[in-house]
């Protein structure tokens, strides 16, 4: 019994101890005792003839207390563990063992990834973190039933470039990524872009399931009791439904989507050195191919709810922002702080006092159109200074803030330069008093300024020329 003291017996040699000691002593049959621990006749006389002679650790396994032969080498322990820290150290266990088995070279299972990177600080086990609780919610039934479209808003390049958004499409019954659409805001043009993508891909989903941004809902809905928006109204001539969830968990598809994106994808473009909008949306064609072969789910139906697109619905014409407006005594349009001239001619003197159609598309054209024929027009940008305190639409933002980064630098620049501002009448005095033959510098003013703007945004007349279609179109 002295092995026994230096070596402690599981509790199931413990058990089989007990039985093995009574066919020892005659209390019990050799062959009962074979039924009791799942073995042969024949195994249960060795053990007990083990007993006899060695004691009680004669039962105890040979292996105890000796390294399994399936350990890992300690030297590939060590190198993955230095590899994860230099390079992965906020990568989760998954991932970090596949980016040691494609870029090092290092073959080790992901559980023991997992343990390996416990044992260094650098993952916390599920069993240790606060639980969350989650309501059971059923996937729909058909794959391209019901999509969840949401926008992210993060730093996806890190400090190698600003944060932007992402647009991302979801499906509810499979968890596909079905779009993927980084742009530089969550606006209703940049969605327009998104699903002509996804429109043209895989065709017409049956309903798209939303939050209550303004692209989806109307802000004013609860006053004017119209919650169709140009996103709304656009789904529904392409015969598309759209509903807006009442709370984030609704549409947990695409938030948990979110979570996986803003861990994977970072990394993945950190590693691929991609630092642009364009380089990311041409990468993330093969990011939602290896994304969806890990994490998609098989739908309950075969049946492919998509429909294709019918060749009456023009998606350039769809996918408008539009708008009425009437035509003034003088022949002009007021839309968006622009006043558009139309030509004076017999047919457009008709046009006095009735509401036309004004359609602006992604890419930055207006169009004034009466009884669908398109007008010819000389636009007039009305916004011709920023003042403090003025309210701006979101969609007139990014032309504003151009206009406004302009007039900073050059206040700054009159500041450091010391130039006369229009305050100091005595600094404006003392610089008209210049040495004799020194050339007389101009001033860049401030109607100098937005027409530089406005030639950047606006042609002298006809339609405003092709734009960044991420971005709302500035004029």
């Amino acid at each position: 019994m002295a092995a026994t003291d230096r070596i402690t017996m599981t509790m199931r040699e413990l058990d089989r101890f007990k039985v093995i000691q009574s066919v020892v002593d005659g209390l019990l049959k050799p062959w009962r005792a074979a039924q009791r621990l799942a073995l042969t006749t024949r195994q249960v006389r060795r053990l007990a003839a083990r007993l006899r002679e060695q004691g009680a650790a004669g039962l105890i396994s040979g292996r105890c207390a000796k390294p399994s032969n399936h350990r890992i080498d300690a030297g590939i322990a060590v190198r993955a563990v230095a590899i994860i820290k230099e390079r992965y150290s906020d990568f989760g266990p998954t991932l970090a063992c596949e980016k040691l088995r494609e870029c090092h070279d290092v073959l080790l299972a992901k559980e023991t990834v997992r343990q390996l990177m416990i044992a260094a600080g650098l993952w916390t086990p599920r069993r240790q973190r606060t639980p969350k609780i989650h309501q059971p919610r059923n996937r729909r039934s058909c794959y391209g039933e019901l999509i969840q479209i949401d926008g992210s808003d993060h730093a996806w390049f890190e400090e190698r470039a600003r944060a932007c958004t992402l647009l991302v499409y979801v499906d509810n019954a499979t968890s596909r990524l079905m779009a993927l659409h980084f742009t530089a805001t969550e606006s209703t043009f940049s969605y327009f872009e998104a699903t002509r993508h996804y429109l043209e891909s895989h065709g017409k989903p049956v309903a798209f399931y939303s939050d209550k941004y303004s692209v989806f809902r109307s802000t004013r809905a609860a006053t004017t009791g119209n919650r169709v928006t140009q996103f709304g109204r656009a789904m529904y001539e392409l015969n598309i439904d759209t509903f807006c969830a009442n709370s984030s968990p609704a549409k947990g598809r695409v938030e948990r989507a979110h979570l996986t994106l803003q861990d994977r994808l970072v990394k993945e473009l950190r590693l691929r050195g991609i630092q642009t909008m364009e380089a990311a949306n041409t990468y993330a064609l093969s990011f939602m191919a290896t994304y969806n072969a890990h994490f998609a789910k098989p739908p309950r139906s075969v049946f492919n709810a998509h429909r294709p697109l019918r060749d009456d619905e023009d998606l350039d014409a769809i996918l408008t922002w539009r708008v009425m407006r009437k035509v003034s005594r003088s022949l002009t349009v007021l839309n968006d702080r622009v006043i558009y001239l139309l030509e004076d001619t017999v047919a457009n003197r008709k046009l006095i006092g009735r509401y036309l159609d004004v359609w602006e598309y992604p890419d930055g054209r207006i169009e004034i159109r009466a009884d669908g024929a398109a007008l010819r027009y000389v636009p007039y940008d009305k916004l011709s200074e920023i003042d403090q305190g003025v309210v701006i639409e979101h969609k007139r933002l990014g032309h504003t803030l151009q206009v406004a980064q302009a007039l900073q630098a050059q206040r700054d620049n009159r500041r450091v330069s010391g130039s006369p501002s229009r305050t100091n009448r005595g600094a404006k005095v003392r610089s008209k008093e210049r040495a004799p033959g020194t050339k007389k510098q101009r001033e860049f003013t401030l109607d100098d300024l937005n027409a530089a703007v406005r030639a950047t945004c606006c042609t002298p007349a006809g339609p405003v020329p092709a734009s960044d279609s991420r971005q709302p179109p500035c004029r």
